[in-house]
């Protein structure tokens, strides 16, 4: 599919890898938000302690004690992640439990599939697990 099929509501579903077709305008402003998302350090490494849980989900009181900064920090930046498309979140009683959306892992790992080397003129592929997580 090409990159003018990427689903409006889901920016990187359906598309193929940059190094196969360049991004429209819009296309790279309707990923960007993405990328700045996972671009921030706790941001990034939110995703990581979320996607490694115990069942792959996890509440801020789970989160919290990995980082020096406050609950409400925590759930801004669990809040962009969400925003951002990245994680699913469900409310149980009085926490919020955030889960990643593994469609969104997927569509990174196509989205930078086949990264040309510029040295050997081939393409670069990443292997998976079943997990969805490179190799």
């Amino acid at each position: 599919m090409s990159m003018s099929g990427c689903a409006p509501d889901d920016p990187l579903a359906g598309c193929t890898p940059l190094a196969r077709e360049p991004l429209s305008a819009e296309q790279a402003a309707a990923i960007a938000p993405m990328l700045k998302a996972v671009a921030d350090p706790v941001r990034l490494r939110l995703l990581s302690l979320v996607l490694s849980h115990q069942d792959g989900e996890a509440c801020v009181c789970d989160l919290q004690p990995a980082f020096d900064l406050s609950q409400p920090t925590i759930s801004h930046h669990l809040k962009v992640l969400h925003e951002a498309g990245l994680l699913h979140r469900e409310k149980r009683g009085v926490w919020v439990y955030y889960r990643v959306r593994p469609e969104a892992m997927q569509a990174f790992l196509t989205l930078f599939a086949a990264v040309p080397d510029p040295l050997s003129g081939a393409a670069s592929t990443t292997t998976t697990t079943t997990a969805g997580a490179p190799a």
